[in-house]
């Protein structure tokens, strides 16, 4: 959670929770009340079009720190399911051609200070399920999906709490059954300073699906860990999932599962250039060798002035088991920190691009969202005014991808910490085409 100014900030927090208990719920992305001016559409990219105006809930101040896009009612098209600092998260539907409605109280309407979200079908039952995790409240919680667009609040199945800010699912014991890794951080009043702080491992149980096993104590490392974001993937090649963690105040690390759901550090195989506080990380095959590389994207500080490099760090597995960090030689420099980003092929070359989110900090001052392209040996060069839409500017927090409008290509959902959810559409004719006539205004003769 940034602090624009701790003190200001948490009373700002409070009325504006007030506020939106007074003010009626729009259902849909329009706006209740007929315009009294003329859309006129923004020109797109190359790879999108910004569709936020007309296919999004506009909430400006909204706090939409994560997201997934699953389908949560069986249309066949990606709804999307969003975690919310400070507010009740929430459920967009998709009604078609990507066009999100606000179906309100679909988690519940209390408040809470989620993190991040993920969705796995945890009991089994063939529908999809979600997981949020919070931070100042700790309040993780379950919801069970009824395939239906409804779900079933099953909370008291997570056996243990934190101050919860990464969020992982996944099999790591290899029965068949999604678990969950929480990671957790123990800051005091939104940092710098923090409190010892252990992740939690909850293996989904195999007698009761749905219901699970706090492992912590017996399958991870003992320390204290100050985890932001965690990515389970297969790093070794050995077949199952290991994970590597991001901190905002320690060396990010990296752990290796047995095969059984139990971790062991491995941090040294990192090569670790330079201090950084990294807030999101993600594992992809950055030079087309057919390795897992590691991406931090790293702040200079959570908006307390200029402290470390907030430069992203690209980490290139050697084929030896080992990581270095060859980001200067990779990626372009920048000053801006990056909360989080996306890997996603923006051109359909086969080769994985990147968008990266971008404020400035110190002031922390919402910036245009960055597009890097691959050359597909892992070398990235900013294409950002040719890829995205001069109108996506804000604070972009973590993102979410899937074909919303139905052209096989994969569209974007920007989370936003207090700017708007911002959605890039790959399917520009059938966007124009959905929005209303275009009625030129000429001279009365």
């Amino acid at each position: 959670m940034p602090v624009p100014a701790a003190r200001n900030r948490r009373l700002l927090t409070a009325f504006l929770c007030i506020a939106a208990l007074l003010v009626p719920v729009a259902s849909g992305a329009q706006p209740t009340a007929p315009r009294d001016f003329q859309l006129v559409p923004e020109p797109p990219s190359a790879a999108f079009v910004d569709a936020t105006a007309t296919h999004v809930p506009i909430e400006p101040a909204l706090h939409a720190t994560d997201s997934v896009l699953i389908d949560v009612d069986g249309d066949g098209d990606l709804d999307a399911v969003l975690s919310v600092e400070y507010g009740a998260n929430r459920l967009y539907i998709n009604e078609g051609g990507g066009r999100f409605a606000f179906r309100p109280g679909a988690f519940g309407t209390a408040f809470h200070d989620s993190e991040h979200v993920r969705s796995a079908d945890f009991n089994g039952d063939g529908h999809p399920d979600v997981v949020f995790v919070a931070e100042s409240d700790e309040e993780h919680q379950l919801f069970l999906g009824d395939g239906r667009g409804g779900f079933t609040d099953a909370s008291d199945r997570l056996p243990a709490m934190s101050q919860g800010n990464g969020l992982a699912v996944g099999d790591v014991n290899g029965d068949g059954l999604p678990d969950i890794f929480v990671g957790s951080t123990g800051e005091l009043n939104d940092g710098p300073k923090f409190v010892p702080a252990r992740n939690l491992l909850f293996l989904n149980d195999g007698k009761r699906p749905g219901h699970f096993i706090d492992a912590t104590a017996t399958h991870l490392p003992a320390g204290n860990d100050q985890t932001e974001s965690v990515v389970l993937a297969d790093i070794d090649r050995d077949g199952d999932l290991d994970a590597v963690l991001a901190s905002p105040s320690l060396a990010n690390r990296l752990l290796i599962n047995n095969g059984k759901g139990k971790f062991t550090d491995a941090s040294d195989r990192l090569d670790l250039a330079v201090p950084m506080e990294t807030r999101e990380v993600h594992i992809f095959d950055a030079n087309s060798d057919g390795l897992n590389d590691i991406l931090f994207f790293n702040i200079t500080s959570n908006n307390h002035g200029w402290q470390k490099d907030p430069q992203t760090r690209l980490l290139v597995n050697d084929g030896k088991g080992r990581f270095r960090d060859e980001s200067a030689a990779r990626l372009p420099t920048h000053r801006f920190s990056s909360w989080a980003g996306t890997v996603i092929d923006l051109d359909g070359d086969g080769h994985k691009d990147l968008l990266v989110g971008a404020i400035q900090v110190p002031g922390f001052v919402p910036l245009q969202l960055r597009a890097w392209k691959n050359d597909g040996k892992g070398h990235f060069t900013d294409v950002t005014l040719e890829a995205v839409p001069q109108s996506t500017v804000g604070r972009s927090w973590s993102m979410s991808q899937g074909d919303l409008d139905g052209d096989s290509k994969p569209d974007v959902l920007i989370g936003g910490w207090g700017t708007q959810v911002r959605l890039l559409l790959t399917n520009k004719g059938a966007y124009y085409k959905s929005l209303p006539p275009f009625r030129k205004l000429t001279p009365k003769r």
